[in-house]
């Protein structure tokens, strides 16, 4: 490989701060991994980033909006999101299974093999990480 050249791709998304925006990050994320063997989960994981987002944040809102970051490898798959702030810090929390709030980020980190959150109260960036090649996540971030 040349030093100048790299095989990752990544692609970048800023998406108004309304409901409707989840779909097209959605059909977004399908498109661009279209073909892969980790479309259904990456699509999963970019819905509910995008809706934590909207629902927790500042980025909820006609003033509001989220970024997605979508990085392609030839080992792994990186989607990431990044809101507003204004809200508290994402944390994974493992809730029981009758909850019904609480557990989005626990489905995110089960099916991602990494997840990462970085930021501060001035915004979030949430990145769940897929490996190509590998079992399925369940790993802690």
């Amino acid at each position: 490989m040349h030093e100048y050249t790299s095989r990752v791709r990544v692609w970048g998304l800023t998406c108004p701060g309304f409901p409707e925006e989840v779909s097209r990050a959605r059909r977004w994320t399908r498109d661009i991994l279209r073909g892969s063997p980790l479309v259904d989960d990456a699509a999963l994981i970019v819905s509910e980033l995008s809706t934590n987002a909207l629902l927790h944040t500042s980025s909820g809102g006609e003033r509001g909006s989220f970024h997605l970051a979508l990085a392609v490898a030839p080992q792994v798959i990186a989607l990431s999101v990044t809101d507003d702030g204004g809200g508290g810090a994402p944390k994974v929390a493992h809730q029981d299974q009758d909850a019904e709030h609480g557990r989005g980020l626990g489905m995110v980190s089960a099916l991602a093999h990494r997840v990462v959150i970085q930021g501060a109260g001035g915004g979030y960036t949430v990145t769940a990480e897929l490996f190509v090649n590998a079992q399925r996540g369940g790993h802690p971030c």
